[in-house]
Order: C-alpha cells, then structure tokens, then sequence
C-alpha cells in the first residue's frame, strides 16, 4: 500500500498567504505553511479532526515549509500537493471521485533534497502522478511539455521567495 489515505480531505490553500501560477487546465499554488495542532483544529472539527488526530504524533503535527498544490481550472479540485516541510516532506494523491486523501512520506535519505525532486516530478512525472490521483480527465488535456513549462516557472518563481530549487553541491 502506497502512503496512508484518509477519508479527510487536506487543509485547503489559504488564499491569502497563496500565489497563483497559471498553467493551462492547471493552477500552481505556492504557498508557505506552519502547521501545528491548532491549526488543524482550526480547519478540521468533529470525525475529520479525529482521523487527524488519531495518525498524529505524540504532541500532535507540527511542521512548517512550502507547499506547492496542482489543481485543475475546470473543476477547482486540488488533485496533488507537494509538502516541502522542514521536518517530513510529504505530497498528497487527492482523489475527488473516492474521496480520499493519501499521503506519501518523502525519503531525504533516498531522493536527496525535496525541492528538486518536487521540480522533477513535475517535469516528468506529472500526467501518471494525476492519473494516481483519480484524474485522468485532467491528464488527458495535457500538452506535452506542460510539466516541463511548470517546473520551469517555479524555477523562475521559488528563488524569489528564498526557496532554493538545485541541490547543495
């Protein structure tokens, strides 16, 4: 089994603290997070916060880092999200049809630092990472080279944040 799915759906993007990128059928939200336990308890209330809760850490989840969140134009849904969180860097498969939310720890040790391989996944992986994600309606419309376009504009984007995007010599 790949990652650990939740039937709870992530925390949405804040829009004020989220840049947009516009990529044809797609929107690149760039985002910079703190998550702790009372910003989850904040978003989420009720079974949601429980499920949450319940997979949490001793002390609860506390993280903070860029999240970069892949969602298509047409129908508003955020499909894969990138957590490039100092501490456990994860993405997201965000299916709308099952209603599931299943998240993949990120091995630094394995694939070195997660900036890049996020630029790279999007680069080359991004049509079978959206047909994981339950959207293969999505990745049907995309043009070749899109992913390479969108990593490219994150290229140009990240550094003028202070996000590093090529691995440390």
């Amino acid at each position: 089994m790949l990652g650990q799915t939740y039937n709870v759906q992530p925390v949405p993007p804040d829009p004020d603290h989220t840049v947009y990128l516009d990529a044809g059928p797609l929107r690149i939200g760039v985002e910079y997070r703190v998550v702790d336990p009372e910003a989850l308890a904040d978003a989420y209330e009720g079974d949601d916060l429980a499920e949450i809760e319940e997979h949490s850490p001793e002390g609860g989840f506390t993280d903070e880092g860029l999240s970069i969140h892949i969602e298509s134009v047409a129908d508003d849904h955020e499909y894969l999200r990138f957590d490039a969180f100092d501490d456990d860097p994860h993405y997201h498969y965000v299916d709308k049809a099952a209603g599931t939310n299943t998240l993949v720890g990120f091995d630094v040790a394995a694939h070195g630092p997660v900036v890049p391989w996020v630029l790279s996944q999007l680069r080359h992986r991004l049509d079978p990472m959206l047909r994981r994600a339950g959207a293969p309606h999505i990745a049907d419309t995309l043009s070749a080279g899109l992913g390479a376009e969108i990593a490219a504009q994150l290229e140009s984007y990240l550094p003028t944040i202070g996000i590093a995007t090529e691995a440390a010599e």
